[in-house]
């Protein structure tokens, strides 16, 4: 029987939860919260790089034993909003806690990091669930650009929530004063770094407003609907087997669900990643990586708007090759710098004292790599959304993009694992790079072998 879609509000509620999630991912797990973890809390850069990977592992692997289930429980019930609301509200909680984690506290690293696993938990469940609302809302020719649009949305609230840390919140120990000149508001302690610890805070409280217009607007499933739960535990381990036994019959879904998880581990590790090996490398603090975050939060909306044309004039799979393609030369020319070295091999000079912001040859080559970063990520994650409406059977979309929700996340901490373990094994957080070429040029080539399908 069909239902009616959504009206504007609805589907303005369903965008806005990936700006209400994003900042988690910008302020906590990359540009503010992890870095000054490994700078500031852990031992040493490496060792905080290296338990960051293991913490985003772990909760990786809790994951992938889990959320097929619980989405697919979801799914029986009929009700996903009751889930965004559960998860979300862990992942709130938990990175509101993260304000206790004091500079020099090393007998707070495993509350940091038990801290981070739970957020990062509860923000991916509440992902997945806000996903499989996706079809409801709107007629599948518009799906691309709901999908685009939501990622777009999502890197404009990274990008506003991490120029209000830097602006106006985290101050330069050294000199009490923010990016943009100001003493920290609320009376936060420079020296205490408070500003980089109410990164969580202000996470919870940006994701308890704007998630507010889903759970209040956006359509869901009929109350009362669906069976009772432990009906649709039962049936959901029924429903998954089935969806998981009828992909033998379509060989292209198959290989794109194993290539979207492969490089998507790539792109986990790299999200986990990139602030600390900054401050790792070049000694950046928190206005470094933070200017960084906004320019990888800029070129980011830029390719998540670009990237949807693209998908409408070339296809789905052409736009998701091209920017793993665009992802593995990035990493590739990442690996080659370190504080003295241009490309491996061309010796240059590199940070001094008095040079500003930026102003070795290598920290600039790292700004022009990690813009390009920025546009190559948001058309992988929306082409790929899109590239398995385009996949899936008439009338099975629903079905399907819960088994990408799992391919998505059952393997998420090989990532960071990984890179974990390179970083470990070497003592060098430039070669714990060498991981994520692996999954892109793998994800690259199985991908390769889908049949394009008819846009």
């Amino acid at each position: 029987m069909s239902h009616p879609y959504a009206d504007r509000r609805g589907v303005i509620g369903w965008i806005l939860f990936d700006p209400a999630t994003q900042p988690f991912f910008t302020l906590v797990t990359t540009f503010v919260f992890a870095p000054y973890f490994a700078a500031a809390v852990a031992e040493t850069p490496a060792a905080g790089q290296a338990l960051w990977g293991y913490a985003t592992a772990a909760a990786g692997l809790a994951i992938a034993l889990t959320a097929p289930f619980l989405g697919a429980i979801a799914d029986e019930t009929g009700r996903r909003k009751p889930f965004v609301a559960l998860f979300g509200g862990l992942m709130a909680v938990a990175s509101a806690g993260l304000w206790v984690v004091e500079p020099g506290r090393t007998d707070l690293v495993p509350v940091a990091l038990v801290l981070f696993a739970l957020g990062t938990i509860g923000a991916e469940y509440a992902i997945i669930f806000n996903n499989a609302m996706m079809t409801r809302l709107v007629p599948p020719e518009r799906l691309g650009r709901l999908s685009g649009t939501g990622w777009a949305a999502g890197f404009a609230g990274g990008l506003l929530s991490l120029a209000f840390v830097l602006g106006f919140l985290a101050a330069d120990p050294e000199t009490g004063r923010t990016l943009a000149g100001f003493e920290p508001l609320f009376g936060l302690d420079a020296a205490a770094r408070e500003g980089d610890r109410a990164a969580g805070p202000l996470t919870a409280i940006w994701f308890a407003v704007l998630v507010l217009p889903l759970l209040l607007f956006t359509p869901d499933g009929r109350r009362g609907g669906g069976m009772p739960v432990g009906a649709a535990v039962r049936g959901a381990v029924s429903s998954l087997k089935e969806t998981l036994s009828r992909l033998k019959d379509r060989p292209g879904m198959g290989r794109f669900l194993i290539a979207n998880m492969i490089y998507t581990d790539g792109l986990v590790a790299l999200f986990a990643f990139g602030g600390v090996y900054a401050a790792g490398t070049f000694g950046w603090g928190t206005i470094e990586i933070g200017l960084f975050g906004i320019l990888l939060t800029v070129t980011g909306t830029l390719g998540a708007f670009v990237g949807g044309r693209l998908d409408d004039r070339f296809g789905s799979k052409a736009v998701v090759l091209g920017a793993l393609a665009l992802l593995t030369a990035c990493s590739l020319l990442i690996l080659s710098v370190d504080a003295n070295h241009l490309l491996f091999v061309v010796e240059t000079t590199g940070p001094q004292p008095g040079d500003g912001l930026y102003g070795s040859p290598p920290e600039k080559a790292y700004l022009l790599f990690g813009a390009l970063i920025g546009l190559a990520v948001g058309p992988v994650q929306a082409a790929s959304r899109t590239l398995l409406c385009r996949l899936a059977p008439e009338g099975e979309t629903g079905r399907f993009f819960g088994l990408f929700a799992l391919t998505g996340k059952i393997t998420s901490f090989g990532g960071p694992l990984l890179v974990g373990i390179a970083t470990d094994l070497t003592d060098s957080q430039r070669m714990g790079v060498v991981p994520l070429l692996v999954f892109f040029v793998t994800g690259a080539v199985l991908l390769r072998g889908v049949p394009a399908p008819r846009r």
